[in-house]
């Protein structure tokens, strides 16, 4: 049976549109991967900022009880 050549062209061509797809794919994927990994290394950093903060208010709240347990029991005109 002799080869069809409209048929070998049709699929010349459904395989260069696959390909193409393919690597389009490929490329897009590896942009969103990208992505991903700065989002996670943000929200790392946001992670680390946070638990900075949260010691911050720890420390500023054992400060402020502290000056109050000074304060308790002093008459404020005795400064």
């Amino acid at each position: 049976m002799p080869e069809d050549p409209v048929a070998h062209s049709e699929l010349a061509a459904l395989t260069r549109r696959f390909e193409e797809v393919t690597d389009k794919h490929d490329r897009e994927f590896g942009i969103v991967k990208s992505d991903l990994t700065a989002v996670r290394l943000q929200i790392g950093n946001l992670d680390q900022k946070v638990e900075a903060l949260g010691e911050k208010i720890d420390r500023n709240q054992a400060q402020i009880i502290e000056l109050l347990t000074q304060l308790v029991g002093r008459h404020p005109d005795t400064d």
